[in-house]
């Protein structure tokens, strides 16, 4: 379980920070899903886990946005500046995980530098994805998981898996030819 676990951490803490913009809240619900899961399945096969694991953090995630919405409507009076509400603060780290994906050393100078911008104006599209598209997506391109697992995570149809990503997958090309031009 231990070696489970260590597999999917940064990626898990990295889809839910997307989904929060805040560093403590992922952090808080990447914990919470594998206390789960190590309380509640540990005795199941380990091929279950995966799925199940991303189920309870998705459930995890969605307990801490409807207690955040809650809380902005107690607290509606206060500046949208207020930093226990917005941390806007915390930079895209994660950069890395997509550089990591294709090797510098075969691109130019001008090739590197319009590659920057082309994927940071990708997260950029995918930060502002609504939750379901992007933890949709998430599940799929980085965790690998069937159009089945990433419906019974995400608790909805595989018809509506595919309409999610059909519309991520629209919002990403269109960075894509904004960038070839």
């Amino acid at each position: 379980m231990n070696e489970f676990l260590k597999s999917v951490e940064r990626r898990a803490f990295l889809m839910v920070r997307m989904a929060t913009s805040n560093d403590d809240d992922a952090l808080d619900v990447v914990q919470e899903a594998m206390t789960r899961l190590i309380g509640h399945y540990r005795d199941r096969p380990e091929q279950e886990w995966k799925p199940l694991f991303y189920r309870i953090l998705e459930n995890c995630l969605a307990d801490l946005l409807r207690h955040q919405n809650r809380w902005k409507k107690l607290v509606f009076w206060r500046s949208d500046n207020s930093p226990e509400l917005h941390d806007e603060s915390i930079g895209w780290e994660s950069d890395s995980v997509i550089n990591s994906l294709v090797s510098d050393d075969d691109w130019q100078p001008d090739q590197r530098i319009a590659r920057e911008r082309q994927q940071q104006a990708a997260l950029a599209v995918i930060r502002q994805l609504p939750t379901q598209q992007q933890q949709c997506f998430l599940l799929r391109c980085w965790e690998g998981l069937s159009v089945r697992e990433t419906a019974a995570v995400l608790e909805i149809s595989e018809g509506s898996v595919k309409t999610h990503m059909s519309r991520v997958r629209q919002k990403l090309n269109e960075v894509v030819a904004n960038y070839e031009n």
